[in-house]
């Protein structure tokens, strides 16, 4: 990074500006609702761990992958979510995401501070790094990662600037980020690309990293760790069938300001005055190769985009210049940034609803009162085939009925990803592969499965028995 960042504690004119960005971020974070995809099915896991103080080692989820061997690698990070859902259910589990997004960007707004922008283009590109990776805000596992990553970024640059005794935490972060989520490898990507490229003091770095390296061991499966993190790099599954593992495409409003915002870096690189550092190169390389492979990298790439935009644009003019003598009231400006942050607490679920007669649902896309009609149905017979993101729910609320298959890529093997592929989207041979399936009960997505719901209405093997606006059920017009 370049060494002419900032030398003082942040003032009380940055907190105004960040109170005003995490306004605009913690709104967001709290009106998204909960998706479904992981997020239930990591509850259920979570749950039976804390009841039974072992983390499952077969599948009990499905019924067509019944009893086979399963890791469940991020087990931290479903103990977490069942322990907070069990403490304050949605609410908590929404204003928990809120926090952990929150404090990732206050992060990347002070780092760019750091690196040289003035207060109002640190605030505007940690405004446009949130808006551009706001797609990747669900509740699940990587969204613990986003906090450790700007930490571990925030620990390497003070590292370079002058030493700092914080290095000696990158353990307890790799520690605490492998047994939250199988990304653990980019925080010593970090560290390994700063002892090679950083200006700081090595000699203490390269024990950090060692001990880093070590502490990715300490989890219930050793250095299974590793070979999960090779399963999920080399599964066919997950690389052919799993959008997150997909090269990003420009598609929606937040993909087209990461192409943008790509595009227009490369002139500021080569115009700026300031010249980015070797180390900054080749974070941006490496990110940059990863975040266009696959998009669920788009956010950690962008995080180091927003800090080394904003140390190129150090120099623009009046709009990056700190004025002494002219932060305003201090006592004001720290109690307005304050408020800001508080204030976005009335659209949390649970209290938006009390004043917002029209207030977005929490589980939006997810299909909670068909799942409580199922619940009171129990003699209506299976099998059950359902959307993906409905069998997560599936899993957490209705675990009498096994799903045929749910968002854990890796663990239904590729002719199975083709069959569910086929029916989902009513291919030439969707009835014929259901009926090779046995099923019985269809849980379709009016918003996913419009094709297929299209197809069932008109076919004489089918009957509507439940319909809401996320959810038509199904099942066949003869008894088993």
């Amino acid at each position: 990074m370049n060494s002419a960042g900032v030398r003082h504690p942040l003032n009380s004119r940055d907190w105004l500006y960040l109170g005003l960005v995490l306004l605009v971020i913690l709104s967001i974070a709290y009106l998204l609702p909960v998706d479904p995809n992981d997020y239930w099915w990591y509850l259920r896991i979570g749950g039976e761990i804390l009841k039974t103080g072992a983390i499952p080692v077969v599948d009990s989820l499905s019924y067509t992958q019944f009893g086979q061997p399963v890791l469940y690698h991020s087990w931290l990070s479903a103990v977490l979510f069942a322990k907070i859902f069990q403490l304050g259910g949605i609410s908590l589990t929404v204003l928990v995401r809120g926090v952990v997004i929150a404090l990732a960007y206050g992060m990347v707004f002070v780092l760019s501070r750091k690196a040289g922008a003035g207060t109002l283009i640190a605030s505007l590109v940690t405004l446009l790094a949130a808006l551009a990776t706001s797609n990747n805000w669900t509740v699940r596992p990587q969204m613990f990662t986003y906090l450790l990553f700007a930490g571990v970024m925030w620990i390497l640059y003070d590292w370079q600037k002058a030493g700092t005794k914080r290095i000696w935490l990158l353990p307890f972060i790799s520690l605490l980020w492998v047994n939250l989520h199988g990304s653990f490898v980019i925080a010593l990507v970090l560290v390994g690309g700063a002892l090679i490229f950083g200006t700081g003091k090595k000699k203490d770095l390269v024990i950090a990293f060692g001990l880093s390296l070590l502490a990715t061991l300490i989890n219930p499966h050793g250095v299974g760790a590793w070979k999960y993190v090779l399963m999920s790099l080399t599964t066919a599954s997950n690389q052919q069938y799993s959008m997150e593992w997909s090269p990003p495409l420009n598609l929606g409003w937040q993909m087209q300001l990461f192409f943008g915002w790509v595009l227009l870096f490369i002139p500021l690189a080569v115009l700026s005055k300031r010249k980015m550092t070797k180390l900054e190169w080749v974070w941006l390389m490496v990110f940059g190769w990863l975040a266009f492979s696959g998009q669920r990298y788009v956010i950690w790439f962008i995080f180091i985009l927003s800090i080394v935009t904003g140390s190129l644009l150090a120099d623009l003019g009046n709009l990056n210049r700190d004025v002494p003598g002219r932060q305003g009231v201090p006592k004001l400006n720290f109690l307005l940034g304050t408020l800001f942050i508080v204030m976005p607490l009335v659209l949390l679920p649970g209290i938006r609803s009390a004043w917002w007669s029209n207030a977005p649902e929490n589980l939006a896309d997810t299909p909670v009162e068909a799942t409580t009609w199922l619940s009171d149905h129990p003699n209506i017979p299976g099998p059950i085939w359902s959307e993906i993101g409905f069998s997560s729910y599936l899993e957490y609320a209705l675990p009498a009925r096994p799903v045929w298959n749910d968002t854990r890529f890796e663990l239904y093997p590729i002719s199975q990803w083709e069959r569910y592929k086929m029916i989902s989207k009513a291919g030439w041979n969707w009835q014929a592969t259901l009926d090779d399936e046995g099923i019985y009960l269809l849980m379709i997505s009016r918003k996913i499965q419009p094709d297929l719901l299209q197809a069932v209405f008109a076919s004489r093997e089918w009957v509507q028995i439940y319909e809401d606006d996320v959810t038509v059920i199904f099942k066949r017009s003869w008894n088993p």
